[in-house]
Protein backbone atom coordinates (compact mmCIF):
# COMPACT_ATOMS: atom_id res chain seq x y z
CA UNK A 1 0.00 0.00 0.00
CA UNK A 2 1.61 3.51 -1.07
CA UNK A 3 1.66 5.53 1.66
CA UNK A 4 2.40 9.69 1.32
CA UNK A 5 5.46 10.79 2.56
CA UNK A 6 4.51 13.75 3.33
CA UNK A 7 1.96 14.13 7.00
CA UNK A 8 0.19 17.43 5.36
CA UNK A 9 -0.68 15.13 2.21
CA UNK A 10 -3.72 12.49 2.90
CA UNK A 11 -3.03 9.42 0.43
CA UNK A 12 -6.16 8.54 -1.21
CA UNK A 13 -6.27 5.40 0.35
CA UNK A 14 -6.11 6.62 3.80
CA UNK A 15 -9.10 6.65 6.04
CA UNK A 16 -10.46 9.95 7.09
CA UNK A 17 -11.92 10.17 10.03
CA UNK A 18 -14.75 12.81 10.36
CA UNK A 19 -14.66 14.18 13.87
CA UNK A 20 -15.26 17.77 15.62
CA UNK A 21 -12.49 16.74 18.48
CA UNK A 22 -8.69 16.24 18.37
CA UNK A 23 -7.75 12.88 17.26
CA UNK A 24 -4.68 10.93 18.25
CA UNK A 25 -2.49 10.54 15.03
CA UNK A 26 -0.95 7.30 15.80
CA UNK A 27 -4.18 5.70 16.93
CA UNK A 28 -7.08 7.75 15.43
CA UNK A 29 -9.08 7.37 18.49
CA UNK A 30 -10.36 10.89 19.87
CA UNK A 31 -8.08 12.35 22.60
CA UNK A 32 -8.59 11.70 26.37
CA UNK A 33 -7.77 15.31 27.01
CA UNK A 34 -10.03 16.95 25.08
CA UNK A 35 -12.63 18.38 27.36
CA UNK A 36 -16.43 17.19 26.67
CA UNK A 37 -19.12 20.19 26.07
CA UNK A 38 -21.46 19.83 29.40
CA UNK A 39 -24.45 21.14 28.35
CA UNK A 40 -26.98 22.88 31.57
CA UNK A 41 -29.93 20.77 32.03
CA UNK A 42 -33.28 21.84 30.57
CA UNK A 43 -35.13 23.69 32.95
CA UNK A 44 -38.48 22.05 33.80
CA UNK A 45 -41.35 24.68 32.64
CA UNK A 46 -43.67 25.61 35.29
CA UNK A 47 -46.97 25.93 35.18
CA UNK A 48 -48.23 29.10 33.72
CA UNK A 49 -49.68 31.39 36.14
CA UNK A 50 -51.15 34.55 36.38
CA UNK A 51 -48.78 37.64 37.84
CA UNK A 52 -52.09 39.82 38.12
CA UNK A 53 -53.92 37.46 40.58
CA UNK A 54 -50.49 37.04 42.86
CA UNK A 55 -50.46 40.55 42.92
CA UNK A 56 -54.23 41.15 43.99
CA UNK A 57 -54.16 38.32 46.71
CA UNK A 58 -50.92 38.92 48.33
CA UNK A 59 -48.87 36.42 50.39
CA UNK A 60 -48.86 34.23 52.87
CA UNK A 61 -46.22 31.40 54.82
CA UNK A 62 -48.69 30.52 57.60
CA UNK A 63 -49.98 26.85 57.07
CA UNK A 64 -52.38 27.99 60.12
CA UNK A 65 -53.57 30.76 57.88
CA UNK A 66 -57.29 31.16 57.01
CA UNK A 67 -55.89 32.87 53.76
CA UNK A 68 -53.47 30.66 52.23
CA UNK A 69 -52.07 32.44 48.72
CA UNK A 70 -50.14 29.87 46.68
CA UNK A 71 -49.95 27.11 49.05
CA UNK A 72 -47.03 24.69 48.67
CA UNK A 73 -47.79 22.35 51.08
CA UNK A 74 -51.69 22.41 50.97
CA UNK A 75 -53.07 19.47 48.33
CA UNK A 76 -56.60 17.87 47.64
CA UNK A 77 -57.42 13.91 46.82
CA UNK A 78 -59.60 15.60 43.80
CA UNK A 79 -57.18 17.77 42.18
CA UNK A 80 -56.68 17.17 38.32
CA UNK A 81 -53.81 16.99 36.15
CA UNK A 82 -52.13 20.61 36.03
CA UNK A 83 -54.49 21.82 38.28
CA UNK A 84 -52.68 24.25 40.43
CA UNK A 85 -54.16 26.13 43.77
CA UNK A 86 -53.67 29.56 43.67
CA UNK A 87 -55.86 30.34 46.90
CA UNK A 88 -57.23 28.31 49.90
CA UNK A 89 -59.16 29.75 52.69
CA UNK A 90 -60.86 28.91 55.24
CA UNK A 91 -63.10 30.86 57.73
CA UNK A 92 -61.91 33.88 59.25
CA UNK A 93 -59.70 32.82 62.82
CA UNK A 94 -62.35 34.99 64.95
CA UNK A 95 -65.17 32.72 64.04
CA UNK A 96 -63.72 30.14 66.46
CA UNK A 97 -63.50 32.05 69.58
CA UNK A 98 -67.50 31.09 70.39
CA UNK A 99 -66.06 27.30 70.70
CA UNK A 100 -62.94 28.13 71.89
CA UNK A 101 -64.51 30.63 74.93
CA UNK A 102 -67.29 27.20 75.94
CA UNK A 103 -63.73 25.17 75.94
CA UNK A 104 -62.46 27.63 78.58
CA UNK A 105 -65.83 27.02 80.59
CA UNK A 106 -65.81 23.66 80.38
CA UNK A 107 -62.18 23.92 81.94
CA UNK A 108 -63.80 25.27 85.38
CA UNK A 109 -67.07 23.11 85.67
CA UNK A 110 -64.90 20.42 87.64
CA UNK A 111 -63.83 23.28 90.36
CA UNK A 112 -67.39 24.58 89.88
CA UNK A 113 -68.57 21.36 91.23
CA UNK A 114 -66.24 20.59 94.16
CA UNK A 115 -66.96 23.71 95.53
CA UNK A 116 -70.61 22.97 95.51
CA UNK A 117 -69.53 19.50 96.94
CA UNK A 118 -72.15 18.09 94.68
CA UNK A 119 -69.69 14.90 94.16
CA UNK A 120 -68.48 14.97 98.29
CA UNK A 121 -69.99 11.79 98.75
CA UNK A 122 -68.11 9.92 96.46
CA UNK A 123 -65.08 8.45 97.42
CA UNK A 124 -61.71 10.61 95.82
CA UNK A 125 -60.23 7.85 93.14
CA UNK A 126 -64.13 8.19 91.34
CA UNK A 127 -64.21 12.16 91.71
CA UNK A 128 -60.01 12.18 90.27
CA UNK A 129 -62.01 9.55 87.35
CA UNK A 130 -64.89 11.78 86.85
CA UNK A 131 -62.95 14.84 86.51
CA UNK A 132 -60.40 12.93 84.30
CA UNK A 133 -63.56 11.92 81.79
CA UNK A 134 -64.18 15.47 81.78
CA UNK A 135 -60.67 17.25 80.56
CA UNK A 136 -60.76 14.18 78.17
CA UNK A 137 -64.24 15.29 76.91
CA UNK A 138 -63.23 18.86 77.15
CA UNK A 139 -60.16 18.16 74.66
CA UNK A 140 -62.10 16.33 72.54
CA UNK A 141 -64.49 19.23 71.78
CA UNK A 142 -61.89 21.26 71.24
CA UNK A 143 -59.80 19.44 68.97
CA UNK A 144 -62.63 18.39 66.91
CA UNK A 145 -63.78 22.22 66.44
CA UNK A 146 -60.52 22.96 65.10
CA UNK A 147 -60.26 20.15 62.86
CA UNK A 148 -63.18 21.18 61.55
CA UNK A 149 -62.35 24.62 61.08
CA UNK A 150 -59.04 23.76 59.08
CA UNK A 151 -60.03 20.95 56.86
CA UNK A 152 -63.84 23.06 55.72
CA UNK A 153 -61.84 24.76 52.95
CA UNK A 154 -62.35 26.95 49.93
CA UNK A 155 -59.87 26.09 46.88
CA UNK A 156 -59.71 28.97 43.61
CA UNK A 157 -57.31 26.62 41.32
CA UNK A 158 -56.91 27.72 37.73
CA UNK A 159 -59.62 25.86 36.18
CA UNK A 160 -62.59 25.74 38.91
CA UNK A 161 -63.80 25.97 42.87
CA UNK A 162 -64.06 23.84 44.73
CA UNK A 163 -65.75 23.67 48.38
CA UNK A 164 -64.49 21.13 50.75
CA UNK A 165 -66.93 20.40 54.22
CA UNK A 166 -66.79 17.97 57.06
CA UNK A 167 -69.03 16.62 59.23
CA UNK A 168 -67.31 15.62 62.46
CA UNK A 169 -64.40 14.58 59.96
CA UNK A 170 -67.09 11.32 59.25
CA UNK A 171 -68.98 13.20 56.14
CA UNK A 172 -67.22 14.98 53.44
CA UNK A 173 -69.27 17.32 51.38
CA UNK A 174 -67.09 18.21 48.02
CA UNK A 175 -68.41 20.96 45.51
CA UNK A 176 -67.14 21.97 42.74
CA UNK A 177 -67.59 24.91 39.58
CA UNK A 178 -65.66 25.19 36.42
CA UNK A 179 -64.08 29.03 35.81
CA UNK A 180 -66.25 29.14 32.30
CA UNK A 181 -69.55 28.66 34.20
CA UNK A 182 -69.43 31.36 36.61
CA UNK A 183 -72.22 33.50 36.01
CA UNK A 184 -71.99 36.25 38.79
CA UNK A 185 -69.72 37.21 41.97
CA UNK A 186 -70.63 39.24 44.69
CA UNK A 187 -69.87 39.68 48.57
CA UNK A 188 -71.31 41.00 52.04
CA UNK A 189 -69.81 42.13 54.84
CA UNK A 190 -72.30 42.61 58.30
CA UNK A 191 -71.46 43.63 61.49
CA UNK A 192 -68.90 45.61 63.46
CA UNK A 193 -66.50 42.48 63.57
CA UNK A 194 -66.71 41.56 60.09
CA UNK A 195 -66.15 45.43 58.89
CA UNK A 196 -63.15 45.81 61.43
CA UNK A 197 -61.52 42.43 60.33
CA UNK A 198 -62.43 42.55 57.07
CA UNK A 199 -64.55 38.98 56.51
CA UNK A 200 -67.44 38.78 55.38
CA UNK A 201 -69.51 35.93 52.53
CA UNK A 202 -68.65 35.43 49.22
CA UNK A 203 -71.43 34.30 46.92
CA UNK A 204 -71.10 32.75 43.63
CA UNK A 205 -73.39 32.22 40.59
CA UNK A 206 -72.92 29.27 38.30
CA UNK A 207 -74.36 28.09 35.30
CA UNK A 208 -73.65 24.25 36.66
CA UNK A 209 -75.64 21.57 38.48
CA UNK A 210 -74.67 23.31 41.61
CA UNK A 211 -76.33 26.79 41.42
CA UNK A 212 -74.11 28.77 43.80
CA UNK A 213 -71.03 28.17 46.26
CA UNK A 214 -71.00 30.22 48.87
CA UNK A 215 -67.72 31.15 51.13
CA UNK A 216 -68.66 31.93 54.46
CA UNK A 217 -67.08 33.83 57.02
CA UNK A 218 -63.73 34.20 54.68
CA UNK A 219 -61.20 36.74 55.03
CA UNK A 220 -60.75 39.17 52.36
CA UNK A 221 -63.68 38.96 50.30
CA UNK A 222 -63.24 41.80 47.93
CA UNK A 223 -59.89 40.62 46.39
CA UNK A 224 -61.37 36.87 46.21
CA UNK A 225 -63.77 38.19 43.59
CA UNK A 226 -61.34 40.28 42.08
CA UNK A 227 -59.51 36.78 41.54
CA UNK A 228 -62.17 35.30 40.46
CA UNK A 229 -63.33 38.00 37.86
CA UNK A 230 -59.35 38.00 36.83
CA UNK A 231 -59.87 34.18 36.01
CA UNK A 232 -62.76 34.14 34.30
CA UNK A 233 -61.69 37.75 31.71
CA UNK A 234 -58.10 34.93 30.90
CA UNK A 235 -58.19 34.71 27.36
CA UNK A 236 -57.94 31.02 27.47
CA UNK A 237 -61.16 30.58 29.82
CA UNK A 238 -63.68 28.02 28.85
CA UNK A 239 -67.15 26.56 30.00
CA UNK A 240 -65.04 23.07 30.95
CA UNK A 241 -61.99 25.36 32.82
CA UNK A 242 -59.27 26.31 31.26
CA UNK A 243 -55.52 27.03 31.98
CA UNK A 244 -53.68 29.87 32.45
Amino acid sequence: MNRSKDLDIIAPDDPILETTEPTNIFTKEPSKDFPKKNHPPKKEEKPQTNQKIYDILGHTKSPFSAFLVNPKIFDFTERQDKEVVILAVRSHWIVNLKWIFIAILMLFVPNIVDMLDTLKSLPNSYQFILHLFWYLFTFIYAFEKFLDWYFDVYILTNKRLVDIKFNILINKHFAEADIGVIQDVSSSVRGVLGTFFNFGTVLVQTASEINQIIFKNVPNPERIIKAIQELRNAPNCSPKGGEL
